[in-house]
Order: structure tokens, then sequence, then C-alpha cells
């Protein structure tokens, strides 16, 4: 069952105050950060997208604070892939997907990326398959959306600063808007 945008918004509404595991941000202060970080470096609607969604798969179910304290790996860049596929394109999809993956380059291809993580960032690594070999990481850079992905990660990584002032969700949720299969669709009818 595809999630609407209003959909999105009461998740965030019931859930967003949830503590982002291990960080000093709620939920919703860690997608809006994101998305804010993307925005300020004038990405597209699609990327700002998915920044602000990258970790909606941790909203779409409870495994309890800190799940990688439990040796839990929530995959939770696959989880939310099945209820926002009916909305949004590959350009969106594709960076939620391999958020996870980018972090794992990162670590592979910048010897100084590893030592900026958080704790629980370097937890769940280790669960998330570890550091890629060269080989992998060389595999991974041929995906569609790898090098979006790795913004996102970079943007991931920074967006878990408490007090940080950003727009707010309705901001965002207009940009999602404008990439939905929903605007695609209504664009499309005006086309004679």
């Amino acid at each position: 069952m595809a999630l609407t945008l209003a959909d999105i918004e009461q998740l965030f509404a019931q859930r967003g105050a949830e503590q982002y595991s291990g960080e000093a941000v709620t939920q919703l202060e860690h997608a809006l950060q994101s998305a804010s970080l993307a925005e300020a470096e004038g990405a597209s609607d699609e990327l700002v997208t998915a920044a602000l969604l990258h970790d909606l798969g941790h909203l779409l179910h409870d495994l309890g604070e800190t799940p990688t304290l439990k040796g839990v790996d929530d995959v939770h860049q696959y989880r939310a892939l099945p209820f926002l596929r009916g909305m949004f394109g590959n350009a969106v999809l594709d960076a939620i997907k391999l958020h996870v993956d980018a972090k794992r380059y990162l670590c592979a291809t910048r010897p100084a990326y590893f030592d900026s993580l958080s704790d629980d960032s370097r937890r769940s690594l280790v669960l998330q398959g570890g550091v890629f070999t060269d080989e992998q990481a060389q595999a991974f850079m041929r995906q569609a959306g790898a090098a979006d992905a790795v913004r996102l990660r970079i943007w991931d990584d920074t967006a878990k600063q408490a007090g940080r002032v950003t727009p707010p969700l309705s901001h965002f949720l207009a940009r999602a808007h404008r990439c939905s299969q929903d605007a695609a669709g209504a664009q499309d009818a005006r086309v004679p």
C-alpha cells in the first residue's frame, strides 16, 4: 500500500518526536536537517525529498531504542520503499535504497570518514556488512543513484545537531509534492 504525503505527515506527527537512535536529535529533526542541508547545496526536489525520507523506514516499525545495541540491523533503507514506490520515481527511491551502502563506500574510499561516524553509526556499519572492499566500492558506484546516495549520506551524517533551525515539514512536503507521481500525472494531463 503506497503512502500519501498526508500519511507521511501523519507518521512524522505520530513518531517524529522519538529519539533518533543514539543521537541528540529526534527522528523529525534529523529528517528536516538532512533535507535542509540538501536544499542548501542546491539539490533537486528529488534529492531533497530523498534526504527528508531516507530514514522513514525507522518510523514504519518499532524495534525499540537503539536496535544496534541489541545486534539488530533494521534494514530501514528497504522498509520504506514499497510504501513510497507508487508516489516517487527512481531518483528518490534509489538514493534512499543506497544511502546505507554509501556509508560502506565512504568508509572504503575516504580514510577519515570512519573516524567521523557516531558510535551508533559505527555499530550499524558492522551489522550492515562492514566496509566495502575495493571491488564492492567500484560496483556500488556503477549503480543508478549511487552518486546521489553518497551526497545524501554526507548530509545524513551531518544532520544530528541539537537545536539546528530548519524550515518546517510543510516546506519539504511541498518540494516532495513537486516531484511526486501525482504532480507528474497532473502535468501530463495539462499537456495537449
